[in-house]
């Protein structure tokens, strides 16, 4: 597809975990996110990845710089959601945010509790802060791809939270973001979509 007219989109992608970062395992968190946006979205992306332990203050200082001072358009968190006490990054996320989007916590838990009953312990949130998104996501990468895309063929289907994502970006000012449809189809009101050639 020819992404020439699109609008480019910077994107930071923070995976949140005491092993991963200090190199007891190998982080899968990122490349995840980077391989399920990468092929998502068709506008020309860069990437500014972050892998940090589970220290709420460093999470805060973290998702601080990629909005303030290098300008992502969206923030992907992945990492330190669950009810344990080094779980810290809702807090961290909350501690930053201007307004708080419920709606997308809400979401995953509801993809998630089609899995597991253990869902109801997620505790990721979604804050705007400026003219970003912040996302909490899952720690696992299947458990990231079915939040992201939604569950369309279960049935009933269940809409995955990146589908109000592009909208939403669009309506704290950010950049006008497209998905590849067999993907992701992203969802605008008609007023707000622009014209496809």
């Amino acid at each position: 597809m020819n992404t020439m007219d699109q609008e480019s989109a910077r994107i930071g992608v923070v995976s949140v975990s005491d092993r991963a970062s200090s190199g007891v395992y190998e982080d899968l968190g990122i490349p995840a996110l980077k391989q399920w946006l990468g092929s998502a979205l068709v506008n020309p992306l860069s990437w500014e990845t972050r892998l940090i332990p589970d220290d709420q203050q460093l999470i805060s200082n973290t998702l601080i710089e990629l909005v303030d001072r290098v300008e992502c358009d969206l923030v992907l968190t992945t990492g330190g959601t669950g009810p344990a006490p080094r779980d810290v990054t809702p807090e961290a996320t909350l501690a930053v945010a201007d307004r708080v989007m419920p709606g997308f916590g809400e979401q995953m838990r509801q993809i998630s509790l089609t899995f597991v009953p253990t869902a109801i312990l997620s505790r990721q949130v979604a804050v705007v802060r400026g003219r970003a998104l912040i996302i909490n996501l899952p720690g696992q990468p299947k458990a990231i791809a079915e939040t992201l895309a939604g569950l369309p063929d279960h049935s009933p289907p269940v809409h995955g939270i990146f589908a109000a994502v592009p909208y939403c970006i669009d309506l704290i000012g950010g950049p006008y973001l497209e998905t590849d449809e067999a993907v992701c189809k992203a969802f605008r009101p008609k007023s707000a979509r622009r014209n496809q050639a």
